[in-house]
C-alpha cells in the first residue's frame, strides 16, 4: 500500500505521470497480472474468467430475456467495450493507496473502474467487513482517457476533502464544526429505509444525532443541495 500525504501533493502527483513506458503498460494491460484470490466471506466467482472476486468488485450483468451473470470488473468492461466498439479501452486495475487526513488518520482507498455507455467511472472507497464504506468518491472521464491521469485527478479531490472536518467533537458530543455540512445520503437498515443514515467525515451519522447537531441552529434558516456523486462541491 502507498502512502501519499498531503505535504507532497505536487511531487506525488506529477510521479503517477512519469512511470516508464513498461510500468505503464503493466499497469493497463491487467490481463498480464496474476488475479488476487479473496479468501472472505464477501466474494463472488466470476462467471466470464472464473477467478474469484470481491462482491464489491462485481457486476450482475444481464437481462430478463437472457439471463444475469455475474461478472468481475474486468469482464464486465470487456464485454462493454466490446459492445461499444472501444477497441483501445483496457481495463486499469489498482493498487489501494493511503491518503491522510487533517487530524493525521490515514484512510485506505481501493479502486474500480466500471465502463458505462459513453463514459467511465473511476470509484474510490474505504472499506469495513470487506464491503465499500466510509468516504466514497467518483470521477467520470470518457473511455479514450489516460486512466493514470483519471486516477491522479480523484486522488487530488479525495485529498481535498480529506483536508477539513465537518464535524467536531464537543461535551455534548458531536456537533456541526461550521456552517456548511458536506456527507452522502446511505439506505439504514435499522430504519428499513424510511429515513437515511448520512455519511459524514467517513463516518455514520443516524438522521436522529444530525437532527440533534441541527437544533443548535434552531430559529436560523438552511440551503440544501444534492448533488450526484461524481461532483465535486
Amino acid at each position: 500500500m502507498a502512502h501519499l500525504r498531503r505535504d507532497s501533493r505536487g511531487e506525488q502527483t506529477l510521479s503517477a505521470f512519469t512511470f516508464s513506458v513498461q510500468t505503464r503498460w503493466r499497469l493497463l494491460c491487467c490481463g498480464k497480472m496474476k488475479q488476487v484470490e479473496f479468501t472472505g466471506k464477501h466474494e463472488v466467482r466470476c462467471d466470464g474468467c472464473g477467478q474469484i472476486a470481491a462482491s464489491y468488485d462485481t457486476v450482475s450483468y444481464g437481462s430478463i430475456e437472457r439471463g444475469y451473470r455475474q461478472l468481475c470488473s474486468q469482464c464486465f468492461n470487456q464485454d462493454v467495450a466490446k459492445l461499444g466498439g472501444l477497441d483501445k479501452f483496457e481495463h486499469a486495475k489498482f493498487t489501494p493507496v493511503g491518503l491522510v487526513d487533517c487530524d493525521g488518520e490515514v484512510h485506505e482507498f481501493h479502486f474500480r473502474t466500471h465502463l458505462f455507455g459513453p463514459g467511465v467511472a473511476l470509484d474510490a472507497f474505504e472499506l469495513r467487513d470487506g464491503e465499500p464504506s466510509g468516504y466514497r468518491f467518483q470521477i467520470i472521464g470518457d473511455p479514450e482517457d489516460d486512466l493514470l491521469v483519471l486516477l491522479g485527478r480523484l486522488i487530488e479531490r479525495i485529498r481535498r476533502a480529506l483536508s477539513a472536518k465537518h464535524l467536531t467533537s464537543s461535551e455534548f458530543g458531536l456537533q456541526i464544526a461550521d456552517r456548511v455540512v458536506r456527507g452522502r445520503i446511505e439506505w439504514d437498515d435499522a430504519q428499513d429505509g424510511h429515513v437515511p443514515v448520512l455519511i459524514i467525515d467517513g463516518r455514520q451519522i443516524t438522521w436522529k444525532d444530525f437532527g440533534r447537531m441541527l437544533m443548535s441552529f434552531e430559529g436560523w434558516q438552511f440551503q440544501l443541495n444534492i448533488r450526484d456523486k461524481s461532483e465535486e462541491f
